[in-house]
């Protein structure tokens, strides 16, 4: 384990009900009410794809400037809730502290616009990261592979030796699309089991030890696989 991979939303802090009060505001906006199922599908997705269920799920005519000042509109009402500060997940914070004493370097991986990222990242802190990947900076967001491929690239290792950490469906599928194997931390969505996954409640329950065994077991399954 060369390095970790950090999404941010639901992962690092608890961002998510933050988003859920901005989606909520998002649909009175446009005179619709928000269905957890829907709600659910958006989770993790990058400001185009949130737009294009919001669109088809509202029945509106997907319209490309509409959508762009909806989603600003949407980023806008989220940052000012994220000024407001934002609640760790239990364990992230210490997590960070321990993977900077032990010189690890780390990326964060987020399918966030770099500029609600910033917000949030008064909260978070600069300092942990070596560099950074936001869903606006890649050619396709996450459930594709690019940003954790261009985070591992920037870092100088390759995305096999990075250990990457999700709560979501799509941020597993882009880390484990980019060759990484994947800690998961589920927040408000089930996440399925993977062979390339490994489910822990909470950071809490591991220190830096307990991560490169899991990088480990993870790797070492693979392997079992392809002998």
């Amino acid at each position: 384990m060369r390095a970790v991979l950090w999404d941010m939303d639901g992962t690092l802090v608890d961002s998510e009900k933050l988003w859920d009060i901005a989606m909520h505001a998002l649909y009175a906006r446009m005179g619709a009410v928000l269905t957890p199922e829907v709600r659910e599908s958006t989770v993790g997705g990058s400001s185009e794809s949130v737009m294009r269920i919001v669109y088809d799920d509202i029945g509106l005519d997907p319209d490309p400037v509409a959508m762009a000042e909806s989603s600003d509109w949407l980023h806008d009402y989220t940052g000012e809730l994220f000024e407001q500060g934002l609640s760790w997940r239990p364990g992230a914070q210490e997590m960070l502290e321990a993977l900077t004493a032990a010189a690890i370097p780390m990326a964060l991986v987020t399918n966030t616009r770099r500029g609600l990222t910033e917000r949030a990242m008064k909260t978070i802190g600069q300092g942990y990261f070596t560099v950074s990947v936001c869903g606006d900076e890649v050619e396709n967001a996450k459930p594709a592979p690019d940003p954790y491929l261009r985070a591992a690239e920037m870092l100088g290792v390759p995305a096999a030796d990075c250990l990457a950490v999700e709560d979501s469906v799509t941020g597993t599928v882009a880390a484990e699309s980019a060759g990484c194997p994947v800690l998961v931390v589920p927040n408000d969505v089930e996440v399925p089991v993977g062979p390339r996954r490994r489910h822990v409640t909470s950071l809490e329950s591991l220190d830096v030890a307990g991560l490169r065994a899991v990088y480990h077991d993870l790797n070492s399954q693979v392997g079992e696989r392809t002998a």
